[in-house]
């Protein structure tokens, strides 16, 4: 039997608003001349159920291919700046690959957004396939991310078990879309919600899945 955890990564994983707030207000700046937003406007705005990220951050009914490139040049170097593990993350981590437990990521950030930060803070090799949303067609909360990270594990739902942990709605209905169980971790960007798991910090995670 495999035990498989699937991880959410910005606010699950790590705290990556100060550097995403940066790129977004400096593309803002550059291209629109706006006033910056807040890392609090940002959050919230990322983990809307139903968003424009355009409209919200640019005020744009569509992603400029302009915004989109000058945002993902900066990010690309800015996103290692301020990074950091959640407290007890990577303790939890080295437990679970210490107990032979399968690691993964399933992120909507773009995928090398996510091994560049993963390894620079030393935990990327903790994880068996990090999947971006570039990765696949649909998003979270579609099932699409999650069913392409079963699969590389050859998931049989009658003898294995699997796990996705977010800190979003749309990693909890991802989960539910893909049959699999979810916990909502409050310890990151969205500290409320109504989920039927909810856990309040990293060692719980372990409790559950061991």
């Amino acid at each position: 039997m495999q035990k498989i955890v699937i991880f959410d990564m910005d606010g699950t994983l790590i705290d990556s608003k100060k550097d995403m707030t940066i790129s977004v207000n400096y593309v803002r700046e550059l291209n629109y001349g706006l006033p910056p937003l807040s890392e609090e406007y940002i959050v919230d705005a990322i983990n809307k159920e139903m968003r424009n990220l355009s409209k919200l951050f640019y005020n744009t009914e569509i992603y400029e291919k302009r915004d989109k490139k000058l945002f993902e040049e900066h990010y690309q170097q800015q996103c290692i700046e301020h990074p950091y593990l959640y407290e007890g993350v990577k303790e939890m981590l080295e437990v679970l690959v210490q107990m032979e437990v399968k690691l993964s990521v399933a992120t909507n950030a773009p995928t090398q957004f996510a091994i560049t930060m993963l390894e620079h803070l030393k935990v990327a090799n903790m994880f068996d396939i990090i999947i971006g949303a570039d990765k696949v067609k649909a998003s979270k909360p579609s099932p699409e991310m999650i069913h392409k990270i079963l699969d590389f594990y050859q998931y049989n739902k009658l003898q294995d078990k699997a796990w996705m942990i977010g800190d979003n709605s749309k990693d909890i209905l991802s989960a539910e879309n893909a049959g699999i169980k979810a916990m909502f971790a409050a310890w990151g960007f969205s500290t409320h919600g109504t989920h039927s798991v909810t856990i309040n910090s990293p060692k719980e995670i372990i409790e559950t899945v061991l």
